[in-house]
């Protein structure tokens, strides 16, 4: 953190943020620079989208703690949620290192569920499956900006009418639901489980810090 700050000081970076790191890591790192009056992290950049959401359970609380936007990269998780593909189709042509990404998807029968539930929302508001889950992702609290992996103009035009809307409160709901995690992490899966004991729903809560950012994230554009 030291060698960052020293970057930040000279003048070569305005801030400094890191990828695909661990909360205790993040955590750890933005402590000391705390005590010591360094420039701390001021975003992550890490995997989330519709069919992978353990963003939630353990790195977005943190970024609230410490003030960190969130970067997601793999926004339409190698294409899959473009709905480019079909059951029947072929990744032959897909490059070496994606098919096997690509046919894992395939594979799994709740991936489907979750495209099925984003193309029929497609159907409601005339607009395309990655704008639909785009715009999911714009509206979940401290999300900073998505990273776009586009290849033609046509597709950053696309993917850039995920601002163009706003899914709606319902519309949110069925995409949270049908794409709600099988199991959470301990300890996070004890307070999402409590409400089977006690008979009240004690669900993670979305940290206080992004209470404000939620208004902003659902208002349209």
């Amino acid at each position: 953190m030291r060698a960052l700050d020293d970057v930040v000081r000279s003048g070569k970076a305005l801030y400094v943020a890191v990828s695909d790191t661990p909360s205790w890591v993040i955590s750890s790192a933005n402590m000391l620079a705390d005590l010591r009056g360094w420039s701390p992290f001021i975003g992550l950049q890490t995997r989330y989208n519709l069919l992978n959401r353990s963003l939630e359970s353990d790195l977005q609380p943190m970024c609230a703690e410490h003030g960190l936007g969130i970067v997601p990269w793999g926004v339409l998780s190698e294409g899959f949620l473009s709905g480019k593909h079909s059951k029947d189709s072929s990744v032959a042509n897909a490059e070496s290192m994606r098919k096997g990404q690509v046919n894992s998807l395939f594979k799994d029968p709740r991936k489907w569920r979750i495209l099925d539930e984003i193309k029929a929302i497609t159907g409601e508001c005339d607009k395309t499956s990655a704008q639909v889950a785009l715009n999911w992702m714009l509206q979940k609290p401290g999300i900073s900006s998505p990273l776009l992996g586009v290849r033609t103009l046509e597709q950053l035009e696309d993917n850039l009418g995920a601002l163009e809307f706003t899914l709606s409160g319902e519309q949110m709901a069925r995409l949270d639901l049908v794409s709600n995690p099988v199991s959470w992490p301990f300890p996070q899966e004890v307070a999402q489980n409590l409400n089977k004991f006690v008979g009240q729903g004690l669900a993670i809560e979305v940290p206080r810090q992004y209470q404000a950012l939620r208004s902003l994230r659902t208002s349209k554009i």
